[in-house]
């Protein structure tokens, strides 16, 4: 994934959907890596420490990947009506 800027004035709409895909990606990531911390746990192969400990990190992962998902989208929003409005 391309390292995660906060400033997207300069990117292309092209650019942010690219974005889009790699975050949409990351978020499929982030719910197999939740079905397989469940499974462990079902399966006892983990401790539920262990679980709970891992499964924070994916909470908080799958967190951040929503907030970039909002603000993405808001920018394809910005960006877009700026070209439909002929503003860009």
């Amino acid at each position: 994934m391309s390292p995660w800027i906060e400033d997207f004035s300069t990117c292309s709409l092209e650019e942010l959907r690219r974005r889009q895909a790699e975050n949409q990606e990351w978020s499929k990531e982030l719910r197999g890596k939740t079905n397989s911390l469940v499974n462990s746990r079902l399966a006892r192969s983990i401790s539920l420490v262990d679980y709970r400990n891992n499964r924070k990190l994916v909470d908080e992962e799958a967190a951040e990947c929503q907030r970039r998902a909002t603000v993405l989208e808001a920018q394809v929003a910005r960006l877009t009506c700026g070209i439909v409005s002929g503003r860009r």
